[in-house]
């Protein structure tokens, strides 16, 4: 039974013959009491109700546990010149309350690790501790001549000592904003110590904010001091302040280290656009006779992998070892994740076989970017494979592991496997993060019947301490992007701020995406100026949530406006800026746009990623452009990326509409092939290419063979038996979708209305009018101009007249202004 439909043993037990004929029984019409009611329509209320519980209720459970959070922000109810550390002092109240605290630095006072302070500066330290963080500001103004006598250097470095960071913060910015107050600058040693005191916290964002306000140019601060504020700038993201910094600093006669050459290769890679740089900045410690270290090599090819730099990441690992360099595994991660990005699946798998040839034990990063090569590939389950793998090996997969392989479902909106991939990963002991709630938050959000599961995740996120972030709220933001949830985004805004949560260049291009979803791309644009205004550059991001947001407008226009303007910024558009300007062609119906970005693809311009071609296969599907299609769908095999069944499914649908049977049988035997099963949208294909032949028959023997036939499964049945003008048949398979509480559309009805003018049943066609209105489908123009048009075609002008006049005895809410269209449409006939 080789290219059968069905082989073996089927999925759905069908009928091979047409089944044998039975007594006759009077015909089934529209007005025959025998022919069961359609289901009653579903209320609108049904529609949105439950969508406007699900986010409230998603709403109020995330407002809790962000009010439950360390990470909320309390709002000050004072201000100060240097208000950087309010962000910290709710989270800290309840640590430096506690008695663990309290006894912490007690026992510091007592075993003589504080003995550089004099007895008048244990005392104040003291005092200091024991008072509340809100209170300290008012404090330190009623103890100013107590302060001006003790040591501050000392004092920091007690406080620091003590574990108490915050406070040494809030002091220091007393400090400050007291000697501005004389017209005097704290001693640059006190600079210093507050630099290193942050750093070693790991406080990048606080510390980037307090050296804004801080003149940092009137300060000689040592090479560690310089690398450790540029450190805080690059972690915050604030490049150009970190390039200021570096320049002035070398300006100044210090010598820059191998760690702050580091950490600028890191600025620049972060930064983007800087190849240029970054080479320039190799040669210079060359110049140097400075030696790379791993951080060198790995955050060089990092920024390759940022910038799509495949080649040059390449050339420089070769070049690297061409100089006796041995890399180690940070550095061969580093060279994984170029290729896992761009979802070069085989080159990852070389760089795994080096590692492993040159005695590099692989480490869960590596295995990582291994299964984010083969999903960027679309070899999900290979992907999924990696953590058994991971076990043997005895490496065991981390958050980050399972997290990949969950996007990677989220992606293909397979939630069920992801769900019991999260089961697995909580059974095994890894303990999920706030990314892996994140990411399961926001395929359950895009599937708005699951609101059960997402409260399940935020208890689950209770019960594990895991605190939403940022990025928590952001998925929520996305989730109220939907026609007519504009409300929903601005509200949500609204809370976050209110949570303590200040956007960031992420929460902008969320909103602006949302934004666009909800179909107001004018608020979208809106939002990108706000943005700009806030302080945040536009990043890749941001262009590509433009880009959305005129893509399914089908504004191919607007978009090649944004990504000339990309451009000419100095981006390098991503895969996905491409995929997008791919779906604005094809909803715009624009296939020599589509041809052009084809070209580039097929010409090396732009790399072939799975994600492009994959795009590039459904773009031309929708523009229904089969050659299109076709290369394509080889380009993706010759590129050995896997097919998944969205793919197969859309080429089998083009090939059913121009009736390739033959192509269409290739296509069903490759699906099993490639091992996966044909689903409702292939069978609902194979229906319409039989329907369209004259098959109908056959497309009846796969609906009755199915388990679950839907509307579509139905409407392409009646469709095939309408066009060969069966309409007894027709209407038996109505009967049938009616017993199986299917509830026929406009669509169904415009058939019917369609195969029976064809056949000159006028009087057959008043009556499915009358079923219609009588069972809440009221008809559409197209329902009465089919109705004229029989008509006119059987030349009974005066007929179509007559109807057109008593359309408004059976339905009530067509109008005059509809009545002399259809009867000038008629007048046009004669």
């Amino acid at each position: 039974m080789e290219g059968a439909l069905f082989p073996n043993k089927p999925i759905y037990p069908l009928p091979v013959t047409r089944p044998s004929p039975q007594p006759p029984n009077p015909p089934l019409k529209f007005t025959s009491p025998t022919l069961p009611p359609p289901p009653p329509p579903s209320s609108s209320s049904n529609r949105s109700f439950p969508l406007t519980l699900h986010f409230d209720s998603l709403l109020q459970q995330l407002l809790h546990l962000s009010s439950s959070s360390p990470n909320a922000k309390l709002k000050s109810s004072h201000s100060r010149v240097l208000p950087v550390a309010a962000e910290k002092q709710q989270q800290q109240q309840l640590r430096c309350q506690s008695d663990d605290d309290e006894s912490s630095w007690s026992s510091s006072l007592g075993n003589g690790s504080l003995d550089f302070l004099s007895k008048e500066g244990k005392a104040v330290l003291d005092s200091i501790m024991s008072q509340p963080l809100e209170r300290l500001t008012e404090f330190f103004a009623s103890r100013e001549v107590e302060l001006g006598r003790v040591d501050l250097i000392s004092l920091l470095r007690g406080l620091d000592r003590c574990g108490s960071w915050e406070r040494a913060l809030l002091l220091f910015e007393w400090a400050v904003s007291n000697r501005e107050g004389e017209n005097e600058k704290v001693d640059g040693q006190i600079v210093e110590l507050m630099v290193r005191i942050l750093g070693r916290e790991s406080q990048h964002s606080i510390a980037s904010q307090l050296f804004d306000k801080i003149p940092l140019k009137e300060y000689e601060l040592d090479v560690r001091a310089c690398t450790t504020i540029l450190h805080a700038y690059s972690r915050a993201a604030r490049y150009d302040k970190a390039i200021e910094m570096f320049q002035r600093m070398k300006g100044t006669g210090l010598s820059p280290t191998l760690v702050t050459y580091n950490v600028m290769l890191d600025v620049y890679g972060k930064m983007g656009r800087s190849w240029d740089q970054i080479l320039g900045l190799l040669d210079e410690m060359r110049s140097k006779g400075m030696e790379f270290d791993e951080f060198t090599c790995s955050t060089v090819i990092s920024a390759c992998g940022r910038e799509g730099l495949f080649v040059e990441a390449k050339d420089f690992f070769a070049g690297l070892k061409s100089q006796g360099y041995k890399p180690g595994t940070v550095t061969y991660n580093a060279l994984l994740q170029v290729f896992a990005k761009a979802g070069i699946y085989l080159e990852a798998l070389s760089v795994l076989k080096e590692m492993e040839e040159n005695n590099c034990p692989p480490d869960s990063v590596t295995y990582n970017e291994l299964v984010a090569a083969y999903v960027r590939a679309g070899f999900f389950e290979e992907g999924a494979g990696v953590i058994d793998t991971m076990i043997v090996k005895g490496v065991m997969p981390n958050a980050v592991t399972y997290t990949t392989v969950l996007n990677a479902y989220g992606k293909t909106g397979d939630v069920d496997k992801a769900l019991e991939l999260f089961a697995r990963m909580k059974e095994l002991g890894c303990v999920p993060n706030v990314c892996t709630y994140n990411a399961l938050l926001g395929m359950l959000g895009k599937k708005k019947t699951r609101s059960e599961d997402m409260l399940t995740l935020l208890h689950d996120m209770k019960s594990n301490r895991c605190a939403p972030n940022r990025v928590t709220w952001n998925t929520m933001l996305a989730m109220c992007g939907d026609e007519g949830m504009q409300s929903y985004v601005n509200r949500v805004f609204q809370e976050m701020k209110a949570s303590g949560f200040e956007p960031d260049r992420d929460t902008f291009n969320t909103l602006i995406s949302a934004y666009g979803r909800c179909g107001s791309d004018i608020i979208a644009s809106k939002m990108h100026e706000q943005m700009i205004k806030a302080g945040f550059a536009p990043s890749l991001s941001t262009y590509n949530a433009l880009l959305n947001a005129l893509a399914r407008k089908g504004d191919w226009k607007g978009a090649e406006s944004i990504l000339q303007d990309m451009r000419s910024k100095g981006f390098k558009p991503s895969e996905t800026s491409y995929s997008l300007i791919l779906n604005a062609y094809a909803k715009g119906g624009n296939i020599e746009g589509i041809e052009r970005i084809e070209k580039d693809i097929y010409g090396g311009e732009i790399f072939p990623s799975w994600m492009l071609l994959r795009t590039l296969v459904l773009a031309f599907h929708r523009c229904r452009w089969l050659p299109g299609m076709e290369r394509a769908f080889a380009a993706l095999q010759k590129h050995g990326y896997k097919t998944d069944l969205v793919l197969f499914n859309s080429m089998l649908s083009m090939f059913a509409k121009n009736n390739m049977t033959d192509r269409a049988h290739e296509m069903l035997k490759n699906i099993r092939s490639a091992g996966l099963n044909p689903d409702l949208v292939t069978y609902n294909s194979l229906m319409d290419m039989y329907a369209r032949s004259g098959d109908c028959w056959k497309a009846e023997d796969i609906l009755k063979g199915l388990g679950k036939p839907d509307l579509v499964s139905y409407n392409t049945v009646i469709k095939g038996f309408c066009r060969k003008g069966l309409m007894e048949e027709a209407i038996r398979v109505f009967s049938e979708m009616n017993s199986r509480g299917i509830r026929p559309c406009i669509f169904t009805y415009n058939t019917f209305v369609t195969g029976y003018a064809g056949k000159g049943m006028f009087e057959e066609i008043k009556d499915v009018v009358r079923y219609m209105i009588e069972h809440g489908c009221r008809p559409n123009q197209l329902t009465y101009k089919i109705a004229v048009d029989g008509f006119c075609k059987a030349r009974k002008y005066k007929e179509a007249m007559e109807f057109v006049s008593q359309i408004k005895n059976v339905d009530k809410g067509f109008d005059d202004q509809s009545e002399q269209r259809l009867a000038a449409h008629v007048r046009d006939m004669l």
